[in-house]
């Protein structure tokens, strides 16, 4: 077999198998779910450890200002917000919101990343019940949230 073949092959399996998932950010998502303790979890791509890790948490009183201001402007991000709501017949709801952020300002290789890890990260996350891709801020805007929630 050619170098350039088992190269390639090894990339295509790294690419396919995407990014580990530090245990602490299913244990800080439980939390969020069941224990209602945070407002927002933002998670980060290490890539040197090739695994996804928790970034920031917003404190049950953060607004959504808060949170929209925890992503960076020019690098991709996941997070997941408990976005709550009240329905046309007056009833207090809450929707757990995942959000691919990726603006359209950061690298090339970083989207790549953050694309193909998506679908296996947010499968370790059980219970998200809304998913939103944004690449600015005006797709992941309170509208929008409102919109997707019902």
């Amino acid at each position: 077999m050619n170098a350039a073949f088992v190269m390639a092959s090894d990339l295509w399996a790294n690419a396919a198998s995407g990014m580990a998932v530090h245990d602490d950010c299913k244990l800080r998502f439980l939390e969020l779910k069941a224990k209602r303790t945070y407002r927002f979890i933002v998670f980060k791509i290490e890539e040197k450890q090739k695994q996804v890790v928790v970034e920031k948490v917003g404190e049950p009183n953060e607004s959504y200002e808060d949170f929209a201001g925890s992503l960076p402007a020019d690098e991709c991000r996941y997070a997941v917000y408990d976005f709550d709501f009240v329905t046309e017949e007056n009833c207090q709801k809450s929707r757990i919101f995942f959000i691919a952020w990726s603006p359209d300002s950061s690298k090339v290789r970083s989207k790549m990343i953050y694309a193909s890890s998506k679908d296996r990260f947010k499968r370790e996350l059980d219970g998200i019940q809304v998913e939103l891709q944004a690449t600015d801020p005006t797709e992941m805007g309170l509208d929008v949230f409102k919109s997707r929630a019902n």
